[in-house]
């Protein structure tokens, strides 16, 4: 068969992905302090947006809307406020009265509900314009190295010894431990190893105690010492943490030579130590988590959704800039390419960020719906449920509503959670194969078990198992075993034996 070319026609579907429509879906999964981030760089690089928040005259997108229940239909929702919108406009536009938000008139919270505004005002923003947070004003805790530099000087004459000390600083990790040898590092520096074992030694004594220790026993083993508690008993359970952590007190009694009350003397006095000497001075700062989405009970036993508003970022297009530089003359046609291309960008921006927002809403809004009984009774209602249940009922795709939940907070009156908190594996029900239970809730459950033991009926594994069955809810003895464990909840012959000589103690 003659081979030859042919020309023909195909009609054909493909996705293609835009650079605009990848960053569209990067944005949805960003957080934010990723997405304020990203704007800043946005507003720099473009001339036509600006923050929301900034003085002047720019686009306003119509038709705000910022509130929502769990049992309306698919919200409206808009994020871009004109500076020159008054109170009374925003009253209207949002069917709300800002003056009466927290008045006497508001509905009295739940008896049985966590303190909302307690969590909402210790985060950045949530107290208004006339909150003070007290935290902010507290003086930054001092620092590791600085401390001991200070101590160094009256500790060690010898400035040869002083500049060994001073060295031998860089090798602690942020828990205070030596991560160092003394051998590479008197190679390093050209001295004898037994100068530096010998201000290493004398390093130990400085506070916080514990500090320069190679290991968690010779932290504690310090700190015993500098308390004078180091005796041999003492010094035998430091060397037996293992048998400690499994709480293995027979073989702890005959180590240490001591009777029970003496054996739970001693391991409350350690207790009592530092495992991380470092940990009272600074580090790396730790961020407060922002919710994204507040939800707060009405007078009428609905929920009120909200987006929150120091999460949302407010970006504008600068309308009359634009008309003013294009009425300019002598402009270049590259100028106006330029112009034409900021353009094009800064409506995509604004289009992505309001989709951004209505799909957050969206997703929120389903979970609360599905969610109803954890919000109002607690984790022991809390129903299995996973990706597609959501994305079907909003009719999205699943990887829409897996980027929508990474990274984003809700707040409830149950506290703070983060929306992938709400999605837990099925649990079969004991008689019927339809009735299921959520994975979260029956390790609340199997916790809340093992919490009301007393000394002289600790569940088993088994016994465990037996309870849930009862309750409606089939498992096997392996699986609650898993879920104590990962609870980091002890066997029942430990906890037994932990009990017993706390009732001891208590009786005598």
């Amino acid at each position: 068969m003659a081979l030859g070319a042919k020309l023909f026609l195909k009609q054909s579907q493909s996705l293609v992905m835009t650079p605009q429509l990848m960053q569209s879906i990067q944005l949805l999964q960003m957080p934010h302090a990723e997405l304020t981030a990203f704007i800043a760089q946005e507003v720099e690089k473009n001339p036509l947006l600006e923050m929301g928040g900034e003085e002047g005259h720019a686009e306003e997108k119509p038709e705000p809307a910022e509130l929502a229940t769990h049992e309306s239909g698919e919200p409206a929702s808009d994020w871009y406020r004109e500076d020159r919108q008054t109170s009374e406009s925003l009253k209207e536009s949002l069917d709300s009265n800002y003056d009466s938000a927290f008045t006497e008139d508001a509905p009295a919270p739940r008896p049985d509900a966590p303190e909302l505004m307690s969590q909402w005002k210790s985060m950045p923003g949530g107290g208004g314009d006339d909150h003070v947070d007290l935290d902010e004003f507290v003086a930054s805790r001092p620092c590791l190295r600085g401390h001991l530099t200070d101590q160094i000087a009256l500790t060690f004459r010898d400035a040869r010894a002083q500049a060994i000390a001073r060295h031998l600083i860089d090798y602690l990790d942020d828990a205070g431990y030596f991560r160092g040898e003394p051998y590479e590092i008197a190679g390093n520096i050209g001295i004898d190893v037994d100068d530096v074992t010998h201000v290493l030694e004398r390093l130990k004594s400085l506070d916080p105690p514990g500090v320069f220790a190679r290991s968690l026993a010779d932290c504690m083993r310090e700190q015993l010492r500098q308390r004078g508690r180091l005796d041999p008993a003492m010094e035998a359970l430091v060397d037996n943490l293992d048998l400690a952590a499994r709480r293995d007190f027979q073989k702890l009694r005959r180590i240490c030579g001591v009777d029970d009350d003496d054996l739970l003397d001693m391991m409350t006095e350690l207790r009592r130590l530092n495992p991380k000497p470092a940990s009272a001075f600074s580090s790396d700062p730790t961020e407060s988590v922002l919710p994204d989405v507040i939800v707060t009970a009405r007078p009428g036993g609905d929920w009120q959704i909200e987006l929150n508003s120091d999460t949302l970022p407010r970006v504008l297009v600068n309308r009359p800039y634009l008309a003013e530089v294009k009425a300019s003359r002598g402009m270049s046609e590259a100028d106006q390419t330029f112009l034409n291309t900021c353009l094009q960008n800064a409506n995509w921006l604004t289009r992505s960020l309001d989709q951004r927002a209505r799909t957050i809403m969206k997703v929120a809004g389903e979970i609360v719906r599905l969610q109803d009984g954890f919000l109002r009774h607690g984790v022991d209602h809390l129903r299995p449920l996973n990706l597609r249940t959501v994305a079907d009922a909003i009719k999205m795709h699943e990887s829409t509503v897996s980027r929508v939940t990474s990274n984003k907070y809700i707040l409830t009156p149950r506290g703070l959670f983060e929306l992938r908190y709400f999605f837990t594996v099925s649990i079969a029900g004991a008689d019927d194969e339809a009735a299921s239970h959520s994975a979260e809730a029956v390790r609340h459950r199997i916790k809340r078990l093992i919490d009301d033991e007393t000394p002289a009926a600790v569940l088993s594994d088994d016994d465990i198992a037996a309870v849930l069955k009862e309750d409606g809810i089939t498992l096997a003895r392996r699986t609650v075993a898993k879920y104590r464990e990962a609870m980091n909840i002890p066997s029942s012959v430990q906890r037994r034996r932990e009990k017993r000589a706390l009732a001891r103690v208590a009786a005598g």
